[in-house]
Parts: structure tokens; sequence; C-alpha cells
């Protein structure tokens, strides 16, 4: 964890560096921080898991890695950029090719086809139609789901919608994979097919993968842990991963 080197990733591997990073949020004249002075370094091709218990900062880290939010105080640099001097349109354009995202509730558009919700990120990216229905369809195809892309999210179950939530994200070819309780919402059999799917990716596409988590057993598909509490790091761990 070397906190002075800014080297652009592909000459350290590091392609995300927290330095120094805090948020705080104002509740009326309160001061009330949710991270405190957090830094950190996530390597290309990393399986990261980011846990710890219900406001220990889990959400709030995810944020800031996923540039929905900037630090109060303290850097971040993603793919040596620093996200706090980006404008809000380029900080969104940069996030939408770099960072693909899985929420835990899904977040499909109900009155959307499943073909539809897939091609969602590709028509903001305004990649050329042809080129757009061919790679949905493909995405789609490949998770499992040919004969279910003209269904809706209510046609679907849970795994299923899960399944349209990854391919959405993967469909953008992005580096990084931010996964909030990917499984939080799916049962004990579902959920552990989603997880083998995202150590799938990172085995053997080479997928930078970030998983906040509550639970410590899906920690473990992970090759580093990082265990925050009252918005600091308490450890960081390297894990040996098994062939799932």
């Amino acid at each position: 964890m070397t906190k002075d080197q800014n080297l652009p990733e592909n000459e350290n591997g590091v392609l995300l560096h927290l330095e120094d990073v805090w948020k705080i949020y104002q509740m009326g004249e309160v001061e009330v921080p949710a991270l405190k002075g957090v830094t950190v370094e996530i390597k290309k091709s990393d399986f990261v898991a980011i846990i710890g218990a219900s406001g220990s900062g889990k959400s709030t880290m995810m944020n800031l890695i996923g540039c929905l939010d900037i630090p109060s105080k303290g850097r971040i640099l993603l793919k040596n950029q620093d996200i706090s001097q980006l404008s809000e349109s380029d900080l969104a354009t940069f996030r939408g090719k770099t960072i693909g995202f899985i929420f835990q509730q899904y977040n499909l558009i109900p009155t959307m086809t499943a073909f539809e919700n897939v091609m969602l990120p590709l028509e903001f990216q305004e990649i050329d139609d042809k080129i757009a229905s061919k790679r949905a369809k493909e995405i789609l195809a490949f998770l499992g789901l040919a004969d279910k892309i003209h269904h809706r999210p209510s046609q679907l179950s849970g795994g299923q919608q899960q399944r349209v939530s990854i391919a959405r994200c993967l469909v953008t070819d992005p580096e990084i994979i931010l996964a909030d309780e990917p499984t939080g919402a799916l049962d004990s059999v579902t959920g552990k097919n989603i997880i083998e799917m995202l150590h799938r990716f990172w085995r053997e596409e080479g997928k930078t993968i970030i998983m906040v988590t509550h639970d410590q057993n899906l920690a473990k598909y992970a090759n580093t842990t990082i265990e925050l509490k009252d918005g600091e790091i308490i450890r960081i761990q390297e894990n040996e991963v098994n062939e799932i």
C-alpha cells in the first residue's frame, strides 16, 4: 500500500487508487464522516470484496469507486485520472466506458424487455444500432437467456433478472465490474451460480471485480478482502482462491 506512487495503471498495474479519502455528509449543523482517511490500491484483474457491517461505509465507498460521487477530501485516481477534476458530463462518460454495475435489486426497467434493457447502455454511448443489437443478443445468449430476450422483468425469475442485469453490465465490455450485494435478493443456489459467473469473468476474461457484500462466505471467492468499520479500513487480506 504505497501512498506516494501515482503511476499510470499500465506501469504498475494499479487501476484504482484511493489516497486519504474522506466523505463527510452535512446533517444540519453536524458533520458526519462516512469514510475517514481511506487509502488503498486495486490492481487490474483483481477480485476485491469490500465487507463490513451496516453503517461501516461500504455503500459510500462503492459510490466513490463507481464515480457516482466525489470525495470531500483526498483523491481517487481511476486509470490515473483524478475523478474530482472531471466535469459531471465527462465523469458520466468516463464511468460509462470504464465501469459496469450489477445491483442487488437489478434496476431493470419494468416496461422494457430483457433485450431493450441490455441495449440501454449502448444507446447512451451512441453505438451503431446494428452493432449494438448484435452485441446485446450475443451477451444474452452467452448468459443462457437467448429464449428470454423478449420477456419483461416481471416474466423472469430473480436469477434470470440478475443475469439480465449482468448482461447489461457486460455489454459495454467494462474494465471494472462493480457488484453491490449481487446475490442479496436471491436464494442460495441461484446466488452461488451468480458468484460463480463473476468468478469466471475474473479468471477467464481478466475483468477487475469489486464486490460489496456483508456476506463473509462470498468474500472467500475474492483474492483480496477489504474490511471496513466505522468508515475506516481495519483489515486488508490477500486470499488464496481455489478454482470453483
